[in-house]
């Protein structure tokens, strides 16, 4: 069966601080803000909203760990049931400086509940890696390139299916505006394999980000 396509645009505001304002014993502790719209059916519907606080710690200068909770709305065309998601997540983040830029790693692992579609937790787990290259003749400009593996680690009652559930690839520009704000616009194609209904999505995605790191 030929796989949906969909045009679709998400914007995505992320804020990371660190907690030291409120106690300096709190320098190593930082909080994670994140706020994202989705908007599907050729652009032409509001179809998921997230929101994602959680709390990490700096282990070094390349290295934080995180946990986490998110709530996600869900609604046409990502499902024709209209539902409210529940997960908690824990998160592996390193980031280093080379040559050519900077490079990411992220690991995440997800504990999923859709109370009004069944009793079961699926579990997720998260793999992405991430480039910014800036430009040579223009530093505050970044190429910028990502891919990120979704895979369920269990069957659950509600929909998800143990095995390879989506993938998400990005490439796109980055433009650093100061050292704790920075956007990244581009291309993103996220691929969702749905064994539940034997036709799979193929979304092609106007991806809009903006960070804050303070």
């Amino acid at each position: 069966m030929a796989d949906i396509n969909d045009n679709q645009t998400w914007a995505n505001i992320t804020a990371v601080g660190s907690l030291s304002s409120l106690n300096p014993a709190l320098k190593n502790f930082k909080y994670w803000a994140e706020f994202q719209g989705r908007f599907g059916d050729n652009t032409s519907r509001f179809s998921q909203a997230i929101i994602r606080p959680g709390i990490g710690y700096v282990i070094n200068t390349t290295t934080s760990v995180w946990l986490g909770y998110a709530l996600v709305h869900t609604a046409e065309p990502f499902s024709k049931t209209t539902f409210n998601e529940r997960r908690i997540w824990q998160q592996l983040s390193l980031n280093d400086k080379f040559s050519f830029g900077t490079a990411s790693s992220r690991t995440r692992l997800e504990e999923r509940l859709a109370p009004s579609l069944g009793d079961d937790t699926s579990l997720r787990l998260r793999q992405m890696f991430k480039v910014w290259i800036p430009l040579t003749a223009a530093p505050a400009y970044s190429v910028v390139a990502s891919d990120e593996y979704f895979l369920n680690l269990n069957n659950s009652d509600w929909g998800p299916r143990r095995g390879f559930d989506q993938n998400r690839a990005f490439i796109g520009m980055g433009y650093d505006f100061d050292k704790e704000f920075k956007a990244e616009i581009g291309y993103m194609n996220q691929y969702i394999n749905r064994p539940h209904t034997s036709t799979n999505r193929n979304d092609h995605i106007l991806s809009i980000n903006f960070y804050l790191n303070y």
